[in-house]
């Protein structure tokens, strides 16, 4: 388990953590999601042990020492900047960091190897990383933090700048772990990453945490209403009676379009099906996690 209690942080006058705390559950998926300069890899060095905290504490697995070799030999920390020797080949990246980790003999190679299908960059062992795509770097980022098989992966935005095949195969390789029972912080800003993959989610703003808890239940708390959006043959003289027995919040006219503002869209869709109305087009528009921050801080995730 890993537990954060009140970690600040200042460089200068710019305040990088305010406060953060959160808690991480053995096997969990945790997700801190806020846009750049939000304290996110601040939050990710501190539990590494590449930085020090002005106050608070970390526990990992009940020690609370982020530097202690053991518990470095633990995590597995995957850096938004690619920690890679772009002169050295794939095979020699991962053999250096193998070593790094005290791996030797058959058991490095068989790692290695391991790491190279993974990533599915074996046809590309023996190429200099500087030949390679941005996607491709992020591949091999990603499972050089795999060789030592540790129980805790720290992500810093593993999929900035990859093409959408690396991204699924990030993905992929992400939700096996996940399965295997490893506990993992990610950090992003693309709502979409969060939603997909984490059990949790923080929202982070400028060093603080505003609101953690399940993607369903944010959304349910800060996202706002749905709203189904239907094209009728004819307007009923009864809408507004019929949609507040349909339990609708709101309604809204535009010619032969209506947008009504509900808590429960795919019910509302059915009962309009079932209405006797003729529907020509039929969209529902759910709240999710942009939502959900823009509410939270007045701002978009990209702003």
């Amino acid at each position: 388990m890993i537990k954060v209690e009140s970690l600040c942080k200042r460089f200068g006058e710019i305040v990088a953590m305010d406060g953060v705390s959160f808690e991480v559950r053995q096997g969990e998926t945790f997700g801190l999601l806020g846009p750049n300069g939000a304290g996110k890899t601040t939050t990710i060095n501190a539990l590494c042990g590449l930085l020090r905290p002005d106050s608070g504490a970390i526990w990992l697995d009940g020690q609370n020492d982020p530097t202690r070799p053991g518990v470095r030999a633990s995590l597995g920390v995957v850096p938004q900047a690619l920690a890679l020797y772009e002169e050295l080949t794939a095979q020699a990246n991962l053999e250096f960091f193998g070593k790094i980790y005290g791996l030797a003999g058959r058991k490095l190679k068989d790692r290695a190897a391991a790491c190279l299908d993974l990533a599915g960059l074996t046809q590309r062992r023996r190429y200099k990383v500087s030949t390679f795509s941005g996607g491709m770097k992020r591949r091999l980022n990603l499972v050089c933090s795999l060789l030592h098989d540790p129980a805790t992966l720290l992500l810093d935005e593993p999929t900035v700048g990859v093409d959408p095949q690396s991204r699924n195969l990030i993905f992929n390789t992400i939700e096996d772990l996940k399965s295997k029972g490893r506990t993992i912080i990610y950090t992003t800003h693309y709502m979409e990453e969060a939603q997909r993959l984490c059990d949790r989610v923080a929202i982070l703003d400028h060093g603080k945490i505003l609101d953690m808890d399940t993607v369903e239940n944010l959304i349910a708390r800060h996202g706002g209403p749905s709203h189904v959006e239907v094209e009728v043959e004819r307007v009923p003289e009864d809408m507004e009676e019929l949609a507040g027995r349909m339990g609708c919040d709101g309604l809204s006219r535009d010619g032969n379009m209506i947008r009504l503002q509900t808590s429960k869209p795919l019910e509302t869709l059915a009962a309009l099906n079932g209405s006797g109305i003729h529907l020509r087009t039929a969209k529902v528009e759910t709240a999710n996690l942009e939502d959900v921050f823009l509410n939270l801080t007045g701002r978009r995730l990209r702003d």
